[in-house]
């Protein structure tokens, strides 16, 4: 119990992907300009992202390292990626038609979301058990989704406020980002 809640909280907040790994910057950037469509991704990444954990721990060591195939990897886990995404959209578009068009664009996005690829490969490397990478996925897709909620509501704010036209855009964004990053490197300490 000791292990899994050291797996969560580290990938929550002491190596979280977007802002320790540097992973899934698009969605951070792009996708997060309002609440309601944060939460939305959050929700289909994840799914996808916990998931494709579990099953990228499940093919590769049940089908990739018995047969020798350590090399298909990357392809097999992206194709795994590919039908979370697909499976989420359907049931997404069935469930909550509203946040699907909402969304748009980058729910079929997730299936090249870097983060979500790059969390079942360290999953992989860091050799975790079937219920380690369930928890690992659920880590950072909660870190994930805790910085996209943070970022689109910091965004909504920008909106509101009076800020000079210069500061606008992506360069209060990227300043935004900046702060948050410092902010989480408090944790770093915690592992």
């Amino acid at each position: 119990m000791a292990e899994a809640a050291a797996i969560l909280l580290g990938a929550i907040l002491v190596n979280n992907i977007v802002l320790v790994q540097f992973l899934g910057l698009c969605p951070f950037m792009g996708a997060s300009s309002r609440i309601d469509s944060a939460l939305g991704m959050s929700a289909a990444t994840a799914f996808v992202l916990t998931l494709s954990c579990a099953a990228s721990h499940l093919v590769n060591n049940w089908l990739l390292v018995p047969l020798g195939l350590e090399w298909l990897r990357i392809i097999l886990f992206i194709v795994i990626i590919a039908g979370l995404v697909q499976f989420s959209s359907i049931v997404m578009r069935a469930t909550q038609p509203a946040l699907h068009e909402s969304l748009g664009i980058y729910v079929p996005l997730i299936t090249t979301n870097c983060a979500v690829l790059g969390v079942a490969l360290l999953s992989v490397n860091e050799q975790h058990s079937l219920a380690a990478s369930l928890v690992h996925g659920a880590g950072a897709a909660l870190g994930f989704a805790l910085l996209l909620i943070i970022f689109a509501a910091i965004r909504e704010q920008q909106d509101d406020s009076r800020i000079l036209p210069s500061f606008r855009g992506p360069a209060i964004n990227m300043i935004t980002a900046g702060l948050l990053a410092l902010g989480f490197m408090g944790f770093t300490g915690m592992n």
